[in-house]
């Protein structure tokens, strides 16, 4: 089914009801409809034809499904933007996939505006909210959304042709690892991604309100749209996260289950005020993005009675790929199990499928998988063979198929000749009472080839030496598992979605030496 389709459907299935809340206000499914249609006709006005590209770059708001659909019915592809990039960052997107019109806030205009410079031919910007006065004196032609939206046609055009197999959304990776890469998602991809999890729901809790609180212009918002039209459910969405805010959602709508990462998850375990609120009606909370600490999940059950389920998915496979689910035991350290419809391996370095319990590269097949990387063929062989897509990651089976991810393949650490998993070390650290949080890299040694780094966040008020944690580590792992040092830093470097970012931190240590 094409994602234009599914937003009619649900108007006719469930009837008019409320689909967003955002701050003091409401839209309904059907109000909802007649804004993306009216967003369709001002995309075409402005000269998007089926296949253009369209830049989507903004904080979190009921504009950015808005935005989205009205870019599918004009035929165009999305291509969402963390609004808390670089302007050099977005500066390479604008150029890649040369987007002919830019929608986003007057909080980014200036770096939308810096982000064009240079650019041969610069895109069309709309604004969705009230501009400053010192962008409009700027020269840049800016397109006001309510001004241009007000006298708009509803948009119906029957000869756009589209295909499941027509590209929606063009997702840049977050370019850790160097050049961002646009992952092309089909309109099959993303429907065959929802209709997978709608597979794992119980008959019974379909319907509901849940919380957008992660970034909408990334993947998970496909995820949110596409769930809400499918279920017949409601989102409120949060423009940034407050753990509190949360809480008040949660007693007001009897929110069930939302998606979170472990820094969210954290907040709110051990925020002051959580018994202020009935929070009786959670369930569960999907966590994702970052491993999660299997202390702080016990910890969030303990406290409020609700199971946080890891999942592992990644923009390569729109994302799903598994998850912990109804019904099934959890497995302290894995994902859970395959999603309906996505198939997995394991496989060595030549590509031979592994035992159950050997560590290998995980490949992924099924409909959700991108047909590849936009522009960029070399990418697409290496990522995409056979019609499985290399992960990258480093993972396990066990015998009853389910799934561990050990480690990023470019974060194991080879120390003298010995395979060490960062992710085992981390486990191990936050379990510590002075340790809130723990990241593991390899620094170059000349010695050992690599030595093992530890990089500490400290919990507030706590006391704790590097020798005292490097003790700790080596009465609980093999020697040559442990740390040779221990850095305390104020925060962990993380991207717009809560992933830390290990490069960061391999670059900034990239001289430290720990050969003496």
């Amino acid at each position: 089914m094409l994602l234009t389709e599914l937003l009619g459907e649900n108007i006719k299935k469930f009837g008019e009801y409320n689909l967003l809340y955002y701050n003091d206000k409401s839209y309904t499914n059907c109000e909802t409809e007649i804004i993306c249609k009216k967003v369709s006709s001002l995309i075409h006005s402005l000269g998007v034809e089926k296949g253009d590209r369209v830049l989507i770059c903004m904080p979190n708001c009921p504009e950015v499904i808005f935005s989205y659909q009205g870019v599918l019915g004009a035929g165009g592809i999305i291509v969402p933007v963390m609004y808390l990039l670089h302007e050099n960052e977005i500066n390479f997107i604008l150029k890649n996939s040369e987007a002919k019109v830019v929608i986003t806030s007057s909080l980014l205009l200036q770096k939308i505006t810096n982000a064009a410079n240079g650019l041969s031919e610069k895109p069309k910007v709309i604004c969705i909210d009230q501009p400053n006065e010192s962008d409009m004196q700027k020269g840049t032609d800016i397109i006001e959304w309510d001004k241009a939206l007000v006298n708009m046609p509803i948009y119906e055009n029957a000869s756009l042709d589209l295909k499941e197999s027509d590209v929606a959304v063009i997702l840049y990776t977050s370019g850790t690892t160097g050049v961002p890469k646009g992952v092309m998602l089909t309109h099959k991809n993303l429907y065959a991604n929802s209709m997978s999890g709608l597979a794992l729901r119980d008959e019974e809790d379909t319907r509901g309100t849940t919380i957008g609180v992660l970034p909408l212009a990334h993947i998970y918002g496909f995820g949110i749209m596409n769930g809400m039209f499918l279920l017949g459910s409601s989102v409120v969405i949060f423009s940034k996260f407050e753990a509190e805010e949360v809480f008040k959602v949660i007693e007001k709508y009897k929110v069930k289950s939302f998606a979170a990462v472990p820094a969210m998850v954290h907040a709110m375990l051990y925020h002051p005020n959580a018994e202020q609120y009935d929070l009786s009606s959670l369930e569960t909370v999907g966590s994702g993005s970052a491993a999660l600490a299997i202390s702080l999940r016990h910890k969030f059950k303990e406290r409020f009675g609700a199971e946080v389920r890891d999942a592992y998915g990644l923009s390569e496979a729109s994302p799903g790929v598994a998850s912990q689910r109804n019904g099934m035991p959890i497995k302290e350290g894995s994902v859970g199990v395959p999603m309906p419809g996505v198939q997995i391996k394991i496989v060595d370095e030549q590509g031979q499928e592994l035992p159950v319990g050997e560590v290998g590269e995980l490949l992924v097949l099924g409909e959700n998988v991108t047909p590849g990387y936009f522009r960029n063929e070399e990418a697409t062989k290496k990522a995409l063979q056979n019609g499985w897509l290399h992960t990258g990651d480093m993972a396990k089976v066990d015998d009853e198929g389910y799934l561990y991810i050990v480690d990023r393949k470019k974060d194991l650490i080879i120390r003298g000749g010995f395979n060490v998993y960062p992710r085992d070390l981390e486990e191990l650290l936050v379990k510590h009472d002075a340790v809130l949080e723990a990241a593991v890299i390899g620094v170059p040694s000349e010695r050992m080839g690599e030595e093992i780094l530890a990089c500490i966040v400290k919990k507030p008020g706590a006391n704790v030496s590097e020798g005292e944690l490097i003790d700790y580590c080596q009465k609980n792992l093999a020697k040559y598992k442990t740390p040779r040092h221990i850095e305390f830093i104020e925060e962990l470097p993380r991207n717009g979605v809560g992933k830390i970012l290990k490069t960061k931190l391999r670059e900034h240590f990239a001289r430290l030496t720990l050969d003496n």
